[in-house]
């Protein structure tokens, strides 16, 4: 089974996936100089170079079925390129504003721009107005069926998941129903979780390792989650987090979403975010400024911020954005997904 999936946190290798088996460098490399041509007479993005690249080496290597994740919205995106087995959209947040805009209604239409004629269309959002818009943009473009999945429902008492946090299991319930709409070999699967679920897992979704939790809410609405998540797991105090987030996203409401549930904030800037993403410092300063210095400081070396953070805690939690959990993950020895 292949996986194609964006953004990364340590290696862009990361990204392709076959059995759990990343893409190898010398892989990468080739693909690199046999679609160059081809990327540069285009004046592909990154995006879709890699996007490419990522196809054809799904392709190359033979996969029964892959799983591919939508880079930005959803109808302009390079992945829509693919005639799927089924297409789903989870929930709606408001994130890429700068490209989508800010109403979810809007937001929903682009995202529902993968469904396809003749496609199962699956949706977990459990906004009925953000719902029905899903419906009616993939029912416009002749997806059949368009199935809008109960993602409220409670846990099975016997069943777990691999990947932590209550909001997984609405994942969990819209994957279900994906799984229903296959094909066989692949589906339908009926209403038992399998038991694969057990053992599903991500790099940086609230990611336990040790004292150390790695999360890479990078919006209010994964914020939000992410602190719901905190609730639930309990984890020993002192809990300071380490937060670094790109100036382009909506930090205020985050941080102000984040601070009642830790004992400490340390802001930085993480070195892999372009310089013109990155928040401004003499704002993120005034913010951390305006409480108790205990309670928030503003460390933009980011190497001794990751070493202040853990200063008397007990948990040790680090968010914000991918580049901050990748940067941290980079730097703590046996942590990186890839070398």
């Amino acid at each position: 089974m292949g996986v194609y999936s964006s953004p990364h946190l340590v290696s862009v290798r990361e990204r392709v996936t076959v059995d759990d088996a990343p893409l190898s460098e010398d892989a990468f490399a080739e693909w690199v100089g046999l679609l160059r041509p081809h990327i540069e007479r285009v004046d592909a993005s990154f995006f879709e170079a890699m996007t490419a690249i990522g196809f054809a080496d799904l392709a190359a290597r033979g996969v029964d079925i892959a799983v591919v994740e939508v880079g930005l919205g959803g109808r302009l995106d390079a992945t829509n390129v693919l005639a799927p087995l089924v297409a789903v959209v989870t929930k709606i947040a408001r994130e890429h504003t700068d490209y989508l805009g800010s109403d979810l209604a809007g937001i929903a239409r682009e995202k529902a721009g993968i469904a396809k004629a003749g496609v199962p269309f699956v949706t977990g959002e459990r906004d009925p107005a953000i719902a029905a818009v899903l419906r009616q943009e993939a029912t416009r473009l002749g997806a059949t069926p368009v199935i809008t999945v109960d993602t409220s429902r409670l846990p099975p008492p016997a069943a777990r998941l691999g990947l932590q946090g209550r909001h997984q299991w609405a994942n969990a319930w819209s994957a279900l129903a994906a799984l229903n709409q296959l094909p066989p070999p692949f589906g339908p699967w009926g209403n038992v979780i399998p038991a694969a679920f057990g053992a599903a897992w991500l790099p940086g979704r609230f990611d336990v390792r040790g004292r150390w939790i790695f999360d890479v809410a990078h919006n209010p609405d994964g914020m939000g989650v992410l602190v719901a998540a905190l609730v639930e797991a309990v984890p020993p105090r002192p809990l300071h987090a380490l937060v670094g987030i790109r100036g382009d996203k909506e930090w205020r409401p985050m941080l102000e979403r984040l601070a009642p549930a830790v004992d400490r904030l340390v802001l930085t800037v993480a070195p892999s975010v372009p310089p013109a993403q990155r928040w401004m410092a003499d704002e993120v300063a005034a913010w951390a400024g305006a409480r108790p210095r205990h309670a928030a400081v503003f460390e933009p070396e980011f190497t001794t911020a990751l070493e202040v953070v853990q200063h008397d805690a007990a948990t040790v939690l680090v968010t914000g954005s991918f580049h901050t959990v990748g940067d941290a993950l980079a730097r703590l020895p046996g942590f990186a997904p890839l070398g």
